[in-house]
């Protein structure tokens, strides 16, 4: 329903911001992220990403800095047992990129140690979103040096198109990290390119 809202941040606290907009305030329920952001930016001037939860009882409004940890968030309370609540104490936890990088790289320890997450919800959150992730599902992410990860884009796009094409995804997947290692540079038409001779 509400895409994002700017307006004048007139309050902020660790847990939730208060944006002025239209003569109205809105409270909005920010994660740790968002919040060291927000002061980092030392701004009245905001705009936030919103998703808007509504419950028989209540409503609420989860404010992100930018698209991609909304883009995770919304991935998070797909998976079953995360409500928005704890998918906010997540990302609070971890930033979207560390979180990105436990989940592709599956480092359940790194996930246990948020707190109220444990080793069955961590590994449910590795088994259901680390082919999303590794899509870019999330946005354009990169962590580290690799080159596959920070090609993600172009990786994404590539594989999609080998797909229609009518190859296997695994396959499809496993030549174009192939050819990225190699030339993690290419354009999406010289991966895909490169990629047909291999199949």
């Amino acid at each position: 329903m509400y895409e994002y809202i700017t307006g004048r941040l007139t309050d902020l606290n660790p847990e939730e911001a208060i944006v002025e907009a239209g003569g109205f305030g809105y409270k909005i329920i920010i994660s740790l992220t968002t919040y060291t952001k927000l002061n980092e930016a030392g701004s009245e001037a905001v705009k936030l990403y919103l998703y808007h939860q509504v419950k028989e009882e209540d409503e609420n409004l989860f404010g992100f800095f930018d698209k991609h940890e909304r883009a995770l968030f919304l991935l998070l309370i797909s998976v079953s047992g995360v409500g928005a609540a704890t998918a906010c104490g997540i990302l609070s936890a971890l930033s979207a990129d560390e979180l990105t990088e436990a989940i592709i790289t599956q480092d359940v320890n790194r996930i246990k140690k948020v707190k109220g997450i444990g080793l069955k919800t961590a590994q449910r959150l590795i088994l259901e979103l680390k082919d999303k992730l590794s899509g870019g599902m999330a946005g354009d992410f990169q962590f580290g040096d690799s080159p596959a990860a920070a090609a993600s884009p172009v990786r994404a796009e590539a594989c999609s198109a080998l797909t229609m094409l009518g190859f296997q995804k695994a396959a499809a997947e496993k030549v174009v990290d192939a050819v990225l290692k190699e030339n993690p540079g290419l354009s999406v038409e010289e991966v895909i390119k490169r990629s047909l001779k291999m199949l």
